[in-house]
């Protein structure tokens, strides 16, 4: 396997790609038909230093991106921060030559240096699942991003002055947060897609708690989950928050009280014993949950049906 390229500089990128150097040495809008799509380069991994926003559309192709694999033919977003490894293939079944469009903005971290977004760009969390979930846009919500792309690329080809990072600033944040609103409109209309993630949840945690090894493999973590149904945690929760208004650990302990529940119901095993079959290494965490779950302790469940 090829070791992944490292790309750290805009600039660095332009010449890989042929493209002409970049106007801003920390800020680029490129129009992906510039871009030469060679195929050696399109098998490669890549990792970049700099955040990479993206819409981008292949007339007959199929690609593969992160663990999941996409159809380019509609307008699909992506978001990736530094340092993140990811791959791009072309499926060697199509032989058509594919016509690539849309735009990618580059910015290096340095450009957010003294301003609102330094911080702030790590509460998007959708930067941390980009390898996993693509964000599926509507003409009219492509068409509302690009014209900001437009303006953000207007202000760095103008003379630089003292407003100009400014004003390329607050443009980002409005992409941005006009990128939340559609991830959540996503969540809320790909329904088919989002109920089998819900399915294979609840299937994961139940062949997990019905394990006898739970002793041995301990409580499932969100992280586990999350990479068993191939989407981030952050991602996971999303979705789940706005399926069912709980979080992965939510559902996780949801799980665990309806097995204890039943254990403690059918079986004759002390609290202890059952804590331990769950996972727990100390008793005394088990039904600290428990309670905090139900309002009565593990003891006084088991007594009410006494």
């Amino acid at each position: 396997m090829k070791q992944p390229v490292r790309i750290k500089t805009i600039n660095q990128f332009h010449e890989f790609r042929k493209l002409p150097k970049p106007e801003h040495p920390l800020i680029s809008v490129v129009d992906y038909s510039t871009i030469k799509h060679d195929a050696d380069v399109n098998e490669l991994s890549w990792i970049l230093d700099f955040y990479s926003i993206s819409i981008k559309r292949t007339s007959n192709t199929k690609m593969k991106y992160g663990q999941q694999e996409y159809d380019f033919d509609e307008g699909v977003m992506f978001f990736m921060a530094p340092g993140q490894v990811f791959g791009v293939t072309v499926d060697p079944k199509i032989k058509k030559k594919a016509i690539h469009t849309g735009w990618i903005l580059l910015i290096h971290p340095d450009f957010f240096w003294n301003t609102s977004l330094a911080k702030n760009i790590k509460n998007y969390e959708y930067f941390d699942y980009s390898v996993n979930e693509a964000l599926f846009l509507s003409e009219k919500e492509e068409n509302t991003l690009y014209s900001i792309i437009q303006n953000i690329q207007q202000e760095y080809h103008s003379n630089i002055d003292k407003f100009s990072q400014n004003i390329i600033i607050s443009q980002i944040e409005t992409l941005l947060n006009y990128a939340d609103r559609y991830y959540q409109r996503q969540f809320i209309t790909r329904k088919i897609s989002n109920h089998k993630i819900l399915d294979s949840l609840e299937n994961l945690l139940t062949d997990y708690f019905n394990n006898e090894d739970l002793l041995t493999k301990g409580l499932p973590s969100v992280q586990f989950v999350a990479n068993q149904l191939n989407v981030s945690p952050s991602y996971l929760t999303g979705l789940l928050k706005v399926l069912t208004g709980q979080s992965t650990q939510q559902h996780i302990h949801e799980k665990l009280i309806e097995k204890a529940k039943e254990k403690l119901s059918t079986t004759q095993l002390s609290v202890s014993e059952i804590a331990y079959e769950l996972g727990f290494e100390h008793p005394q965490s088990f039904s600290k949950l428990f309670k905090n779950k139900t309002n009565v302790s593990p003891l006084e469940f088991r007594q009410s049906f006494n």
